[in-house]
């Protein structure tokens, strides 16, 4: 099924990918923009069946306010929103704003077509399994400023916790391999292992969200709370 289909990403280079993908299966992409903000802007404007929307913070303050403008003003135009991998409330966010699908960064071009297919058709396009998981965080909603913090820092190994650490310190690429014992290729590796799992697009992502979160005091050798 050929699907009318407007492709906004936080990185441009990811939403031209995507938009190529899909023009070869056959889908008409009448748009490809970035970052998310321009959604509701490219949406408006060029009337797509669907906006494919890639962000690596869906549950981020003002980062769904395009789907909910969207939704107001083209209710026509079905959003399915490209987010992190293990992000309940991630999920749970892009429903509360109006999408009508969330599929997983990681997940095959053949899924992303059949999401587009589901929300063309008026169908919730998300994975039972997704969908489980949000339902749970909101019926039973994790207690504690830093139980996000905790979560994320158990995805983390030893390695991928110090390559954090030395992010958060400011430590560059070549500054990172030096600390860690390691070629820079494998230093981009950790880093790159580390930015997939705390499903952010960069280092300075990824050092705001350990901020936000307390995720550092949860790591490994951290040095807890003063009495």
């Amino acid at each position: 099924m050929s699907v009318r289909v407007v492709v906004v990403d936080d990185r441009r280079l990811v939403a031209e990918a995507l938009a190529s993908a899909l023009r070869v299966r056959g889908h008409r992409v009448l748009g490809a923009a970035s970052p998310v903000s321009r959604a509701a802007e490219l949406a408006v404007s060029k009337q797509p069946e669907v906006c494919l929307l890639g962000t690596g913070a869906p549950e981020g303050e003002g980062v769904l306010d395009p789907v909910l403008r969207i939704r107001r003003e083209c209710p026509r135009v079905a959003v399915v929103v490209l987010g992190p991998v293990p992000s309940p409330r991630g999920v749970a966010a892009a429903f509360a704003a109006g999408a009508r699908g969330y599929v997983r960064h990681d997940e095959r071009i053949e899924g992303v077509e059949r999401a587009l297919a589901k929300a063309k058709a008026g169908e919730a396009a998300v994975a039972p399994q997704l969908l489980r998981e949000a339902f749970a965080e909101l019926l039973n909603p994790r207690t504690g400023p830093d139980a996000e913090g905790a979560r994320l820092a158990g995805l983390l190994t030893d390695r991928e916790a110090e390559v954090l650490r030395r992010i958060v310190d400011g430590d560059d690429t070549r500054l990172i391999a030096a600390g860690l014992g390691v070629a820079p290729s494998t230093a981009r590796t950790h880093i790159q292992r580390l930015l997939t799992k705390l499903g952010t697009a960069s280092r300075l992502e990824a050092a705001a969200l350990a901020v936000r979160t307390g995720l550092l005091r949860h790591l490994p050798g951290a040095a807890g709370p003063a009495d």
